[in-house]
């Protein structure tokens, strides 16, 4: 499975935002970042993959908009190959950090610390473990932000 983009355009893209690339395995990487896109925004995407559920990538897609314009269902746009570059940059700098592992069993909601000290954590109020652990970042949201439908409340009419 590969990732969006090429090596050599992962390379100018981090060369030109300024960023010095760590060594390491551009390609894992690159397949990292577009595993963390797709894993991330693939089901907020607009439109549906092109290929059907046997489609390796979310993109290219058919039906997919951007600021209210139609895209055409053989591209994928640079603003995805773009987000997946900066989430790969992210694995190369700190391999592991896009995947997040979480359990039920071991969060923590208040604890005694010896003697009269307690400490509360802040606990989210999502039920998603998987989705409240998950990195959020927010250059890579605000590049697929166009490209993403917008959820709107359930209005039950009775």
């Amino acid at each position: 499975m590969a990732g969006y983009g090429t090596n050599e355009g992962f390379t100018a893209y981090a060369t030109a935002a300024g960023y010095t690339v760590p060594a390491g395995d551009i390609g894992a990487a690159r397949q990292r970042g577009s595993t963390y896109v797709d894993g991330t925004y693939g089901a907020r995407f607009s439109g549906l993959p092109t290929g059907g559920v046997e489609q390796e990538r979310a993109w290219p897609r058919t039906g997919a908009t951007a600021y209210g314009s139609a895209l055409a269902s053989d591209i994928i746009p640079v603003r995805v190959v773009n987000a997946s570059y900066e989430a790969a940059l992210l694995e190369l700098q700190s391999p592991g950090s896009l995947s997040a592992v979480v359990s039920g069993s071991s969060l923590v909601k208040r604890e005694k610390v010896e003697g009269a000290v307690e400490v509360e954590y802040a606990v989210s109020d999502k039920t998603d473990l998987a989705v409240a652990a998950r990195p959020l970042v927010s250059v890579i949201d605000g590049m697929l932000a166009p490209l993403l439908t917008v959820a709107l409340p359930g209005i039950l009419v009775v």
